[in-house]
């Protein structure tokens, strides 16, 4: 088999990885694969890197995995997932960050995705928007354990996951202040509805993969206040760090 186009790797690349952690950012794929080589005495090493995506390898309890990068928004995680799936990749959990929406979900939490409310595109050319974005309910109970003994707060709920960061979020910090009638009073509906939080790939993620036949799951750390929280260094480690933690930890229970 030839190399995938987007990701830049072949079959043979992967050691036969079944497993996929999927952060957004290209920046974070060297240290959660170092995470998960210290926490199960493996090794890790790069594959590829082209545009968003970047690739390592490593491994946990004699199963490699590979960590992917997604970019930001479904479109771009639409295209790890399929061309990852095309190399034999059946499990899917997206490691990310996230602005949270309900008062009592603090900076440093976690939130564990049930299932997300599908304000995406991407996800509508896999399958109708009357299909659900529902996670597999083996990997998210893996994550709640993992969670629990890497001591890390988190919460299992309903996510919103938007196209767009400013007005999707119905932010109140982007350049045109201007909302369109759809957002508005948006963010009180689904605080309302029990959403806990905002973040741009889960309802991709969730719908491709349950809708394929594969696995998928999604763990974010909690960066700021959804839709007027500004991120800060400290907030953003915070979260990050937690997600990682509690992802990593997960691993010995799939």
């Amino acid at each position: 088999m030839p190399k995938v186009y987007h990701l830049d790797l072949e079959k043979k690349d992967l050691k036969e990885a079944k497993v996929a952690l999927l952060p957004g950012d290209p920046g974070r794929v060297e240290g959660i694969a170092r995470a998960v080589a210290s926490e199960y005495g493996t090794t890790f090493k790069r594959l590829a890197s082209k545009r968003e995506f970047t690739t390592y390898l490593s491994s946990f309890n004699g199963t490699n995995l590979v960590v992917t990068s997604t970019g930001i928004g479904g479109p771009s995680a639409s295209i790890a997932i399929d061309e990852l799936a095309q190399l034999g990749v059946n499990t899917f959990i997206r490691v990310g960050t996230t602005g949270a929406i309900q008062p009592f979900i603090k900076d440093g939490d976690c939130v564990i995705t049930t299932g997300s409310v599908r304000l995406d595109g991407a996800s509508t050319h896999y399958a109708p928007i009357e299909y659900p974005a529902v996670a597999d309910h083996f990997l998210t109970s893996a994550l709640v354990k993992g969670a629990q003994i890497a001591h890390v707060r988190y919460h299992l709920g309903v996510t919103a996951s938007s196209d767009t960061f400013y007005p999707g979020e119905e932010r109140t910090d982007s350049f045109r202040k201007f909302k369109m009638r759809r957002f508005r009073g948006a963010t009180e509906e689904l605080c309302a509805l029990h959403v806990l939080n905002y973040e741009m790939e889960s309802s991709t993620i969730l719908t491709l993969t349950a809708s394929m036949g594969l696995k998928g799951a999604c763990i974010t750390g909690v960066v700021n206040r959804g839709s007027v929280g500004r991120i800060t260094p400290g907030s953003l480690k915070k979260g990050e760090e937690s997600a990682v933690k509690a992802a990593v930890a997960a691993l010995r229970f799939l």
